[in-house]
């Protein structure tokens, strides 16, 4: 038996774990591939081939049976309502696959299917600047974040060149340029809104929204079989084209292409396994999603790339004798600190004018205002600031009153209203202490892992900041002319961003921080946290251009540790 066992534990040994499939996780499955490690890839999730596992990938609305409709009874055991169309149904979460608690009202989206969210996200990327990096030092809240903008600026370089992104270069010092293929046409009404806002404000700009989508297409792009995006504004469905970055176009099957990737879908993560005698982790343990059956893999190094609030919470659940309250939780922070971004803020407004001029086509991005409030000095009764995306169009009318024939003809004839601009704020989460996440003590779920309980809500900063959204937003487009303004506080929870980070804070100090600054656990050197969860405060910047570069930048810290043998 005890020779039987050897065997299995070394078919289960690789040099590299790295749990989950994501934008983070394929970032360190192709950066440890290509250094030469032999890599686990866990995902909890069922598996997805590029293309071929996108069943309605292109499909005309006119192809589904009813239009893209689902009838309820289809829809019943769903939990995420949003999928809940046929285009995108197969993306879907199952009410029983990972019921969690909440506390105080909380929104989670999940992607539990190889690829992650990097299939589903809304593609947005910006660089930071040291004013975010420096913003916890500024205000006190949070702790100082251990690294700047210099630190980050080749391994930024280093994904942009490998993913592509569309925008412009804009010259702010509040928001880096980075490497851009050329962006997407504003259009008449949002070029007028990015005039007239920098000629009444001076210090506020409407510029094209960077995405990580493909317009120039280079060779690194070709080699990873990825063409120009199209257009079609069908992303979350998967593109057949590699025209929008994921993981499943992009770095894993690069990783793949190495020999040295091992991708195990149906694999959700129990635990992390920590050794007392050689005081590092030496593997994982997973619950089979189709057998039910526990098994343990071993590695040198281990990646926890589980999406922020999975990760937390493996590591949570990560006991051992030498860390009772979890895998390098001695301050007994972990899970703590938890915050997002609030997009609470929603504006309309239409305008008169340019009524000779209308859209063709679509493109799959939109504009953006870069935050303005408190950047270079704190100028509000608020901290932080927020930024804006906004998208400008015309609308299209069609007479419904009438039946039959005419009402055919109204449908197909639509006739050109008043041109519109639509703004939602993303505005920074400060984190608090008593935002955060912990394991139930008494509640499990289907594989007999602890529930996650979930407590966070908004501050009185977040009040305040949606309220100075409400009214400058207001103000500015009175200024610049619009009618019908309409500008309100959606009073959505937390979690409704889809951008939730923190936790396993990144810091200088292990009595106040879980990472340091090279994302290592500071009590257990050979586990690297590089996703949201890593996040020692949040900017208004979309987070994960962030996470993969700063996966990047720690996967090859974590190879010349390993080559040292310091890990």
């Amino acid at each position: 038996m005890s020779n039987l066992n050897l065997k299995v534990k070394k078919e289960n040994t690789y040099d590299a774990i790295v749990i989950g499939s994501g934008a983070s996780g394929g970032w360190a499955a192709k950066e440890l591939c290509e250094k030469g490690l032999k890599t686990l890839v866990l995902e909890r999730g069922r598996m997805v081939r590029h293309i071929e596992d996108y069943p309605t990938a292109s499909k005309a609305p006119w192809e589904f049976e009813f239009r893209g409709t689902v009838p309820i009874e289809k829809r019943s055991g769903i939990g995420a309502a949003r999928w809940g169309r046929e285009e995108t149904m197969h993306w879907a979460l199952a009410e029983d696959e990972q019921p969690y608690i909440e506390e105080k009202p909380f929104r989670w989206f999940r992607g539990y299917h190889v690829g992650g969210k990097s299939l589903l996200w809304a593609r947005g990327t910006q660089r930071w600047s040291d004013y975010d990096f420096e913003g916890p030092a500024r205000d006190g809240f949070a702790v100082d974040w251990p690294i700047r903008y210099q630190d980050l600026v080749p391994w930024y370089e280093h994904v942009e060149r490998f993913v592509g992104f569309a925008g412009s270069r804009d010259g702010l010092p509040e928001l880096p340029d980075q490497i851009v293929q050329p962006g997407f046409e504003l259009s008449c009404i949002e070029k007028h809104y990015s005039e007239q806002l920098k000629k009444i404000y001076g210090d506020r700009h409407l510029i094209q929204g960077r995405c990580a989508h493909l317009t120039d297409p280079q060779d690194i792009h070709r080699e990873q079989g990825r063409n120009k995006c199209q257009h079609q504004n069908m992303c979350n469905r998967g593109c057949v084209y590699g025209g929008y970055f994921s993981a499943n176009a992009s770095t894993l099957p690069w990783a793949e292409k190495t020999g040295n990737l091992t991708l195990r879908p149906d694999s959700v993560v129990e635990s992390i396994i920590y050794d007392e005698q050689k005081e590092k982790a030496i593997g994982v343990r997973i619950i089979d999603r189709l057998s039910n059956e526990q098994i343990e893999f071993y590695a040198k190094v281990i990646f926890v790339n589980a999406s922020t609030i999975n990760s937390n919470a493996i590591l949570l659940n990560s006991k051992s004798n030498r860390f009772p309250n979890g895998l390098g939780n001695d301050n007994g922070l972990m899970g703590k600190f938890m915050a997002s971004h609030n997009y609470r803020g929603k504006g309309f407004a239409t305008f008169e004018g340019f009524e000779d001029k209308k859209t063709e086509g679509q493109h799959p991005g939109h504009a953006y205002v870069p935050r303005f409030r408190n950047v270079f000095k704190q100028d509000t009764d608020f901290l932080r600031g927020y930024a804006i995306g906004m998208a400008g169009g015309r609308q299209l009318r069609s007479d419904t009153d009438a039946i039959g024939h005419q009402l055919r003809d109204n449908l197909l004839n639509r006739e050109y209203g008043l041109w519109t601009m639509a703004a939602w704020m993303q505005g920074e989460m400060i984190p608090v202490e008593s935002n955060h996440m912990r394991l139930s003590e008494s509640e499990t779920d289907k594989y007999g892992i602890p529930k996650i309980i979930m407590s966070v809500e908004w501050t009185e900063n977040d009040d305040k900041m949606t309220q100075d959204f409400i009214d400058q937003q207001t103000e500015m487009y009175e200024r610049m002319g619009f009618k019908n303004i309409s500008v309100s506080d959606s009073q959505a929870p937390p979690g409704s961003d889809i951008h939730e980070m923190g936790g396993v804070r990144m810091g200088k100090d292990p009595k106040t921080s879980l990472l340091n600054k090279h994302n290592q656990l500071h009590h257990c050197k050979n586990v690297f946290v590089t996703d949201g969860a890593c996040m020692t405060s949040t900017s208004t910047q979309n987070p994960t251009l962030m996470f993969m570069t700063l996966t990047a930048r720690a996967a090859n810290y974590a190879v010349e540790e390993l080559n040292k043998l310091n890990l």
